[in-house]
């Protein structure tokens, strides 16, 4: 079997892919991009039917492409749908003319003996390439607790295999995770007429929007996005934001009082019961503080500039306890209750199992330094925190792969130096 060879291989044709693929476009760098479904598949098959984007159109997007070139009836403030989203990506593949190859899968990743660069195999043979950028993202590989036996008389699943209330069987169900995909699909069983119990762990609510200004914008102009890593013990918070029907901020009490029954940290289970962690009433008051504290920098930075924004005192309110938070559940028999379905919304793992190098730590997460990898030539797009608190987004996303196709290009000139010096020709452009 014939081996091709390209000077940088791109795995993933998600947001980070080809953002990946428009900076080397840019800088002359000959690329491919492999990706084992379509562009943007998780978005399409792997997310529930109600989803849509937990950032503004205005906000979340690749610089040269607006969400209104792909569905004119998309307003700068709107939330697009999970379908627009994945549209949109296909869109702005299009418009740089990425070299994308659907339905290839990438299998291993391996040095090159006795010269540098890297052998890859694929489901369509084997690729040769000087550089590779592993742009599969941050949502690899489900996380499920191994708390509940897989046996037990109950519907299991992640949040990713969820749809819709439909396809539930009948009776109460349990979310698992108080981030912004549990809350979502939490509060769409509710509004459905189930029976919903949440289990929530530390978090970050902002509000959705304050002062007339969506919760990005403020994060924006008070530099938060550009932070550089999280604060010593905050590293794996979740945040509970949402843009459903327009966006609004997350209110457990809120929800509380409209019957959804608050739990602590789904903590162990045993013959038929589940328990949870003492933290219900902790974890409720970090989230307020967080929302309140951000509502306070936000005054203060209106104050500060002059800016003629109304004022919001009504965003600080916070609701009356319901039963669930004065007296917290610290156990629920399964049966006795009538759940007959746990979702996890427990978030991802990275899952690099095909890159066969010791660059991992123990954890299964790469070492790098913005996404730039001790292996020359290899490196990383796409993984939370890479450069910036902003990195998972979109925009962030594009930022990083310019900085990446910069290191690669640079890379590129002390090859064909060498080359030059050696009598040879330079490399391919």
């Amino acid at each position: 079997m014939s081996v091709e060879e390209i000077d940088t291989l791109v795995i993933g044709a998600g947001q980070a892919g080809l953002a990946m693929s428009e900076h080397l476009s840019r800088t002359g760098v000959p690329h491919i991009v492999v990706e084992r479904h379509r562009i943007a598949e998780r978005w399409r098959s792997e997310r529930w039917d109600s989803l849509v984007a937990n950032g503004p159109a205005w906000h979340d997007r690749f610089p040269s492409l607006a969400f209104s070139d792909v569905d004119r009836t998309i307003g700068p403030d709107d939330f697009p749908s999970k379908e627009t989203v994945a549209d949109y990506f296909v869109a702005f593949a299009k418009k740089i003319s990425a070299p994308v190859r659907c339905g290839v899968d990438v299998s291993k990743v391996e040095r090159r003996i006795g010269r540098p660069g890297f052998r890859v195999e694929t489901s369509r043979g084997v690729i040769e390439a000087n550089s590779v950028v592993a742009a599969t993202g941050s949502f690899q590989r489900p996380v499920v607790p191994q708390l509940v036996p897989q046996q037990a008389p109950i519907v299991q699943m992640h949040s990713t295999g969820y749809r819709n209330p439909a396809q539930l069987p009948e009776g109460a169900t349990l979310v698992v995770g108080s981030g912004s995909s549990g809350t979502q699909i939490a509060e769409e069983l509710l509004e459905s007429g189930r029976r919903v119990y949440l289990s929530i762990g530390p978090h970050d609510r902002p509000p959705r929007a304050y002062r007339g200004r969506d919760y990005c914008w403020w994060l924006g102009v008070l530099g938060k996005w550009d932070a550089v890593a999280r604060e010593p013990g905050r590293e794996h918070v979740t945040i509970a934001v949402s843009g459903v029907r327009g966006g609004h901020t997350i209110d457990f009490r809120r929800l509380a009082a409209k019957g959804m029954i608050l739990v602590g940290r789904t903590e162990a289970y045993a013959d038929g019961a589940i328990s949870f962690a003492p933290d219900l009433v902790h974890n409720l008051d970090q989230g307020d503080l967080y929302l309140r504290s951000l509502l306070d920098e936000a005054d203060a930075y209106a104050l500060r500039n002059g800016l003629d924004l109304p004022e919001e005192p009504e965003a600080r309110a916070i609701g009356p306890d319901s039963d669930c938070i004065t007296n917290p559940i610290s156990a629920l028999d399964l049966a006795n209750a009538g759940i007959t379905t746990i979702i996890w919304a427990t978030g991802f793992v990275a899952d690099y199992r095909w890159i066969e190098l010791d660059i991992f730590n123990a954890d299964g997460r790469p070492r790098h330094q913005r996404g730039v990898s001790p292996e020359p030539g290899l490196y990383f797009l796409g993984l939370p925190w890479q450069s910036r608190r902003g990195s998972s987004f979109i925009w962030g996303v594009w930022h990083d792969a310019k900085y990446l196709a910069d290191q690669i290009a640079i890379q590129r000139q002390y090859v064909d130096y060498h080359l030059a010096a050696r009598g040879s020709r330079p490399q391919l452009r």
